[in-house]
């Protein structure tokens, strides 16, 4: 019984260390509450713009000056670094913009429709600290984007090409 209470324990212990995280040691975002794009070891901020609220019989739509963004990526996958100080990561949604007649627009309707704009899923992983990473669930298809948070119009834009 002593060695199998002894082998146990044993096994134990050395899985302790195998499942502890290493500690990360790469880049960080220089300035907090903003998503930095991660292109392998340099990290690139998003837009970050406020966007206009107009409304329209039973639409509100939101809209970001200019016809794309200039922080632009390759990646469909793209993954994000975020140093979170009054932002709350899990509370970014991620959204497809149109753009019309020279801006960045998205209408989402106040009556449910099956076919209006949803959020583009987004994994929310805690690295350390106030330290985020936000990655992208699925392909996107070339556009721009706008990583948003739930209460309010602030947009961290960017393109897919």
């Amino acid at each position: 019984m002593n060695q199998l209470l002894a082998g146990c324990a044993a096994l134990v212990l050395c899985a302790v260390p195998a499942l502890s995280q290493e500690k990360y040691t790469g880049p960080r975002p220089p300035k907090p509450d903003i998503p930095y794009l991660v292109h392998a070891s340099h990290l690139i901020p998003t837009e970050m713009v406020e966007a206009r609220q107009e409304e329209k019989k039973d639409d509100s739509v939101f809209v970001v000056p200019g016809a794309a963004s200039p922080v632009k990526t390759p990646l469909a996958e793209p993954a994000f670094l975020m140093e979170a100080d009054k932002l709350n990561p899990e509370r970014v949604d991620l959204w497809r913009l149109d753009t019309r007649g020279g801006q960045r627009e998205i209408v989402l309707s106040k009556k449910a429709k099956r076919n209006g704009p949803r959020p583009i899923r987004v994994l929310v992983s805690h690295i350390d600290g106030r330290l985020y990473r936000i990655e992208v669930a699925q392909t996107l298809e070339p556009g721009e984007y706008s990583l948003s948070p739930s209460d309010s119009n602030q947009a961290f834009c960017f393109s897919v090409y």
